[in-house]
């Protein structure tokens, strides 16, 4: 009985493996069979293309030498720079490029040992198409000598075009378009830049109006420009081409970045407090409240000699940073009262806050706590008493800053500092876009040129940009990712937004901003972006009336002041503190 059902137990786990390593096989019989397939599919899409490209190069060789050109390029004739082919099911894309070439044996531009610089014609054909792993390219070149072996010179110029990044490398492989419909026959080329960042055409038609394009695929993009009424002076403007002269430029482009710009109502200040109407947010150890105020208990007329009063927990929606603690009480002689920070009933550790096992006697800031650490506190008294009187808080606070609270839907212009031209309105900038925020109050831009940008919200928004964290301009560098977060006030007629700033370019937080003039005297703290902001204001600059002064101090740095402050409008002010 029990042999048979061993027996069966094997028989099962025989199956199991055998249907397990059957398994296996056929996998990787499928997986070489798919392996396979995709060889023979790859090997036969390579071949039409081989033939596509060698059927071009053929006919290329058929024709006459000064029949060698293409649709719109330079040299001209009737090829056409790209076509779609349709082979055995397979879409092929077949680029035809025909340019003149100098040849090194006897020298090259103006060391050319005759003078003529156009000594043949190459041919270069591409055929791509989409494969499983992406797009693949075969490429074939050939070199077409004039028919008589004399080289001959070409009525035209070389247009020699440079393509560099932001740090002034060449950027191989760069597409760079050609376009001049003034010049006969109409000239629309494309070509791209060999390993050094270098495109250079040969013959070009003598001519002016050569608008150069100048990209790549996650680049930028450089180019000429027209003169019109708003861009009176082009710059660049479009190339010209003299006879047997060389047009030389330089195009600059780098790779893209992202920018998301989130708008925001301020970081504000908000007060926890207690005057003690009722014990209900205290846990009291031999104190009570009475008549408003925490006091010790009594018996007979006698005080304890020591009891406490710890509240209970402050958690502030929306915490960005700690800021004060203070009090209102009396002690008598013969009494006192210390304060101490608690956590969920635990002292705060003299380590996060010094002093703090101790107690405290004058009011505090708690700038140095943590919120992470810290997201709540609670606030404690001791009172002691030598029985005969003894000593009452009648309130206490806390002061922290919460937000920012989104601000959805609105509008601002980003312009950044690169110009192409001039014109009545002055420079005109290359990026001036208006952009709104979206229904969260962020909105991300995609493919953004490096360039130094200045983000403005119009008086029609209702507001007024009060701090921005980086501070304005924002700097973005080639393919990075950038975040600007903008607070946003009530908009008023004049207003002023001063920047605080280390010699070395750091924002400087928690310095003392004092703007003065007349009977104006106001001080701001800057915020954690270094920056103070006075709305409100009248206006007032040098020469037409009198303008504001400033004064700004900050601990480790000497002190700056400017009696030159103009406000109009929304006006803005940097200041930069020497340690």
């Amino acid at each position: 009985m029990h042999h048979r059902v061993r027996e069966r137990g094997v028989t099962l786990l025989d199956t199991v493996v055998g249907t397990a390593l059957m398994l296996v096989v056929f996998s990787g019989i499928a997986a070489s069979f798919q392996l396979a397939v995709y060889a023979v599919g790859n090997n036969k899409s390579r071949a039409g293309a081989i033939a596509l490209t060698n059927e071009r190069l053929e006919y290329v060789r058929s024709l006459s030498y000064n029949s060698v050109g293409t649709s719109g390029g330079i040299p001209s004739g009737a090829l056409a720079q790209s076509e779609t082919i349709s082979l055995n099911d397979v879409s092929y894309t077949r680029r035809t490029f025909i340019s003149y070439e100098d040849d090194p044996g006897d020298g090259v531009g103006g060391a050319d040992s005759n003078g003529i610089t156009v000594d043949y014609k190459a041919a270069k054909v591409s055929v791509s198409w989409v494969s499983r792993q992406g797009t693949r390219t075969i490429t074939m070149t050939t070199r077409l000598s004039p028919p008589t072996g004399i080289e001959s010179a070409v009525p035209g110029g070389t247009l020699a075009i440079q393509v560099t990044n932001d740090a002034d490398a060449g950027v191989a492989n760069a597409q760079v378009r050609i376009v001049n419909s003034t010049v006969a026959p109409p000239i629309d080329l494309t070509t791209f830049t060999d390993s050094a960042g270098i495109a250079s055409i040969l013959g070009a038609p003598a001519g002016a109006g050569y608008q150069i394009t100048a990209t790549k695929s996650g680049y930028s993009t450089s180019q000429t420009y027209s003169a019109s009424l708003v861009n009176t002076n082009p710059i660049p403007a479009h190339l010209g081409v003299a006879l047997n002269q060389t047009t030389a430029a330089t195009f600059e482009i780098d790779l893209l970045s992202t920018f998301t710009v989130q708008t925001f109502e301020p970081i504000e200040e908000e007060a926890w407090s207690d005057s003690f109407a009722s014990a209900d947010n205290l846990t009291l150890v031999d104190t009570t409240v009475d008549a408003g105020g925490i006091v010790l208990v009594a018996e007979e007329g006698v005080y304890a000699i020591a009891g406490t009063a710890i509240s209970s927990t402050i958690t502030p929606t929306n915490l960005v940073g700690w800021k004060t603690i203070s009090w209102s009480d009396a002690a008598p002689a013969g009494t006192s009262v210390r304060y101490r920070v608690y956590q969920s009933g635990a002292l705060v550790s003299d380590g996060d806050l010094p002093g703090n096992s101790a107690g405290f006697t004058a009011p505090i800031s708690i700038a140095g706590l943590s919120t992470s650490t810290y997201p709540s506190l609670q606030l404690g008294a001791e009172l002691t008493s030598d029985t005969t009187a003894t000593p009452s808080v009648s309130s206490w606070q806390i002061t922290y800053d919460t937000g920012p609270t989104p601000l959805p839907s609105i509008p601002f212009t980003m312009q950044g500092a690169k110009t192409i031209g001039s014109g009545p309105g002055g420079p005109v900038s290359k990026y001036s876009v208006s952009h709104t925020s979206d229904g969260s109050g962020s909105i991300l831009i995609p493919d953004i040129e490096y360039d130094t940008y200045t983000l403005t919200v119009p008086a029609s928004s209702g507001y007024d940009i009060s701090s921005s964290c980086a501070p304005q301009p924002t700097v973005i560098t080639p393919n990075s990712t950038v975040t600007t977060q903008l607070y946003l006030s009530p908009h008023t007629t004049n207003s002023l937004l001063v920047d605080v700033k280390s010699a070395g370019g750091a924002v400087v937080p928690n310095a003392s901003v004092q703007l003065t003039r007349g009977a104006y005297n106001t001080t701001v703290t800057s915020d954690a972006c270094g920056q103070a902001f006075f709305p409100g204001l009248s206006a007032g600059s040098v020469g037409t009336d009198n303008p504001y002064a400033i004064e700004v101090t900050a601990g480790g740095f000497q002190p700056y002041s400017s009696a030159t402050v103009n406000v109009t409008g929304t006006s803005r002010f940097s200041t930069i503190l020497d340690l």
